[in-house]
């Protein structure tokens, strides 16, 4: 490879940021900030997941995990529920707002994704696909040795 390694991941954070600001522009008119959009398509996608799985699926601490599950909650994107086997845990769910702003999210999902692949082929986003879930599964045990 000609390009120095590290290029990569700046590329890969460079794509991420950019995702994320198109994606936060579209949804401020629906009161979601700073990645809240992540929290509602998993939590519609996983009715009833704990905020540990939640935060662990979206790779975030605990404390920001609690925060921005609050903040949906208040503005009535999702509800939580004592879990009734564990007493300590809350299981989140979906509001109707959140379900009908899920809907959005994943229109927005499908076009970044049409923009993003425009010009590939199939073999080409397997390709990625593999790639990019061997590099995940490589950062797996140094996510899990971080303090939370």
């Amino acid at each position: 490879m000609n390009a120095p390694k590290h290029f990569i991941l700046r590329k890969l954070g460079s794509l991420t940021r950019t995702i994320n600001a198109i994606v936060e522009s579209e949804f401020k008119e629906y009161g979601l900030k700073r990645g809240q959009f992540l929290y509602v398509s998993r939590i519609c996608e996983n009715p009833g997941i704990n905020q540990m799985t939640l935060s662990h699926l979206l790779k975030v601490d605990k404390t920001r995990a609690a925060k921005s599950i609050k903040k949906l909650i208040e503005n009535e994107f999702i509800t939580k529920a004592r879990d009734k086997n564990d007493a300590r845990a809350f299981l989140l769910y979906p509001t109707d707002k959140g379900q009908k702003v899920y809907k959005k999210i994943i229109e927005e999902e499908n076009r970044q994704v049409d923009i993003c692949f425009k010009g590939f082929g199939d073999s080409e986003k397997e390709i990625i696909f593999l790639l990019l879930s061997k590099m995940t599964d490589n950062l797996e045990e140094d996510w899990k040795n971080l303090k939370r």
